[in-house]
């Protein structure tokens, strides 16, 4: 187990690339990204957050615990009516590896079921981990295998699902997620766009691991995708403090009726009218949700940040807050599936 994950919670197919990877800078990876290099063919340096923005997230966090739970217990009990004892969990490292824990917690407390939990890559433009998924299928029937995350955005993952499961007969590519504001996922919590604090952060909220990594030079035809430990921040590590604060504010029960979808525009559809509207042509660079619109300004180079308003510190303080940081402009638009989406600056434009 090369994270700070206990071995109880989750089994990692991921191979260790620690030290074998010289981190980037945002600026050059950026750039490297917008020339053509494929994003998981690099890490990036971890964002140290300041004291303010560490605050912001300890308060979502203390905010949206209840909440969370919530839609923690409502998607479980869909996964479990749908699948029952048998069911296998498969969560999509990183972001979705400390839902897939939290899921695992309710049912067994609620059901006495101890089942299996593990953390497979897929990857954007480069598909679904091959051989993380042979592992799964030598120990589980195809029906059995329930893919979890944190949330959607445009659905971009859904679709890379979608087209990774035509080559394995009777797996679902349904996704399970707390937050669906795209309204593509299978099974969710709910489709508003609330914050998830683990999205705040990035690896002390994720095991201390980094985003997955495919490259042919370290990664060979026989691996898994890879990872690297960052053992340097144990003493930043957050992961547990966010799973242990969720887990206490599991209600004793939920229902398992889906949440009912959003009527009106598509997540997709808004996402191209954004495009329309600010002049992106490339969608790639049009981040939507909360979790999105943090991501672009943890790791990408923003340009601007839509927000539905300006004054919703509840959901959105920890937004404002990485806004100041990063001399991202903040601009209220009229979003309608999300509450944020963030725009990362085109730098053929700089």
């Amino acid at each position: 187990m090369f994270s700070t994950y206990q071995s109880q919670d989750v089994t990692i197919l991921l191979k260790d690339i620690t030290g074998l990877v010289t981190p980037l800078g945002t600026r050059e990876r950026e750039a490297r990204i917008q020339s053509g290099v494929h994003y998981s063919e690099m890490l990036p340096l971890e964002y140290e957050p300041s004291p303010a923005y560490l605050a912001a997230y300890h308060d979502a966090l203390e905010r949206y615990a209840g909440i969370t739970a919530e839609a923690v217990a409502r998607a479980a009990e869909q996964i479990w009516e749908s699948r029952g004892r048998q069911c296998a969990l498969v969560s999509l490292a990183r972001a979705g590896t400390p839902i897939g824990i939290l899921i695992r917690r309710y049912l067994q407390g609620r059901y006495g079921a101890d089942l299996p939990h593990y953390t497979i890559s897929i990857i954007r433009g480069r598909g679904i981990d091959r051989n993380a998924m042979a592992y799964l299928l030598n120990r589980h029937a195809p029906g059995d295998i329930q893919f979890v995350d944190g949330w959607t955005g445009k659905g971009a993952i859904q679709r890379q699902l979608d087209a990774a499961m035509t080559d394995y007969p009777g797996v679902s590519p349904g996704l399970t997620v707390l937050s669906d504001p795209a309204n593509v996922a299978a099974i969710c919590g709910t489709h508003d766009d609330f914050l998830i604090a683990s999205s705040c952060l990035n690896s002390t909220v994720s095991g201390l691991l980094s985003r997955t990594f495919l490259r042919g030079d370290i990664i060979s035809p026989g691996d898994f995708h890879g990872a690297a430990f960052y053992r340097e921040l144990k003493d930043q590590d957050l992961t547990y403090q966010f799973i242990d604060t969720i887990q206490a504010h599991f209600p004793a029960c939920a229902d398992a009726v889906p949440p009912p979808r959003r009527s009106g525009r598509a997540g997709l559809e808004e996402v191209h009218r954004i495009g329309a509207d600010f002049g992106i042509r490339d969608i790639n660079l049009i981040k939507p949700s909360i979790g999105e619109a943090t991501r672009v300004l943890l790791r990408r180079v923003p340009w601007k940040v839509l927000v539905h308003s300006l004054r919703d510190e509840a959901h959105l303080g920890h937004i404002y807050q990485l806004a100041r940081e990063k001399g991202a402009e903040l601009v209220e638009y009229p979003l309608e599936n999300y509450r944020a989406c963030g725009l990362i600056r085109d730098l053929a434009d700089t």
